[in-house]
């Protein structure tokens, strides 16, 4: 992510030259545990030959992740760190990491329109475990559409079919793709993954065949069956829209249908979507013709006032790892994943506690054996 970023100028970015052709833009979502991550990794490895992805990782609260990102968040935005200054708690901690890279979203789309012109077809962006923090965060949704009014963008939403042969389970799934597809108004693919431990056909009938479904549901006890029951009835017009996948990114079965769903969504996205996002641009053009200019003098208009961090810029806070820069920049030191914990001044006396538990049983048990054996041998 450093390379080249002293050479970023924002007006690279102007809306008029209009939506680009590459690289396409492709975010991964899904529940936390459905494999999406894993699923991540198998899609690059799947598409590195033909579409030479663009690798962006999101998640900055990831130890590790199985594949090498062109741009990781956890370069840019000290999570830990966060956490600590705020006082806040994990999701928390999530949703202000990305709020504070979405600062330089710019910058960001600038970077994914560089790789483009440099033989990116794809940039695929995988996104926090926990969906709720990107898909209803203001951040999320800034990204979203960011990318969306720039570049030809797709949504694939992982499905772990495992956990969906629960007909509630399922329906949880499907009411949350739905409520993603209509906030995105982006091409939608589910990609129905883990299909080397349980075979999606179930599925497919369930959403196809609304009797199947509803005879799953008899064996349902829960009070929530009703409601699925009511709620299956609502969703038949969604089924009928909705690009499904079976896949299995630990083994990579499907993956080559995969791919040409993807391109099947990035050509309705050329076809119904990206006509919206050029009025929406044509629009906004419109409203910055008509809007007064700011006065070119600043002094004379008022005092400019700072609004955030240049990729240069240090620190605001010496020792403090909370920084939005661009890696590379500025040196790290690397983090003690140790934190300090307090001593309880009980432990010691718990851990003696059980030692001479442990010793009292153990020599409970020798005087048993010894006396068994005494009265063996008599």
């Amino acid at each position: 992510m450093a390379t080249g970023l002293e050479g970023i100028k924002l007006e690279a970015l102007s809306i008029s030259e209009g939506i680009r052709d590459f690289p396409v833009c492709i975010i991964v979502l899904g529940m936390a545990g459905s494999g999406k991550t894993t699923f991540t990794k198998s899609l690059i490895q799947h598409a590195q030959e033909k579409f030479n992805p663009y690798v962006v990782n999101l998640d900055p609260a990831c130890r590790e992740v199985p594949y090498a990102a062109h741009v990781d968040i956890r370069d840019t935005v000290n999570y830990r760190e966060v956490m600590k200054q705020y006082q806040l708690g994990p999701n928390g901690g999530i949703v202000t990491a990305l709020n504070m890279f979405t600062t330089k979203m710019a910058q960001f789309a600038e970077l994914v329109r560089r790789a483009g012109e440099r033989g990116h077809k794809w940039c695929i962006i995988d996104t926090p475990g926990q969906i709720e923090v990107f898909t209803w965060s203001a951040s999320g949704n800034i990204i979203t559409e960011g990318l969306a009014t720039l570049f030809p963008t797709v949504v694939v939403y992982v499905m772990d079919v495992v956990r969906s042969a629960c007909p509630t389970t399922f329906m949880s799934n499907m009411l949350y793709a739905c409520s993603i597809l209509y906030k995105t108004r982006l091409p939608f693919l589910v990609a129905l993954n883990k299909i080397d431990l349980q075979d999606c056909s179930f599925i497919k009938d369930w959403m196809t065949d609304f009797e199947t479904y509803q005879e799953a549901l008899e064996e349902e006890q829960s009070f929530v069956s009703n409601l699925t029951r009511t709620m299956s009835l609502t969703l038949d017009t969604f089924y009928e829209n909705l690009t499904t996948c079976g896949v299995s990114a630990k083994t990579g079965v499907g993956f080559a249908q995969l791919l040409q769903k993807v391109l099947e969504c990035v050509s309705e996205y050329e076809k119904d979507y990206k006509p919206v996002y050029e009025k929406m641009r044509k629009e906004r053009l419109a409203q910055e013709a008509a809007t007064p200019q700011p006065a070119v003098n600043v002094a004379e208009s008022g005092v400019p006032v700072p609004l955030g961090l240049g990729l240069k810029d240090p620190p605001p806070h010496s020792g403090n790892g909370i920084f939005l820069m661009a890696p590379g920049l500025v040196p790290q030191e690397a983090e003690d994943e140790t934190e300090d914990m307090e001593l309880d001044p009980k432990e010691p006396m718990e851990d003696q506690n059980f030692q001479s538990f442990v010793q009292n049983h153990l020599s409970a048990q020798q005087t048993k054996r010894d006396k068994l054996e005494k009265q063996n041998n008599s």
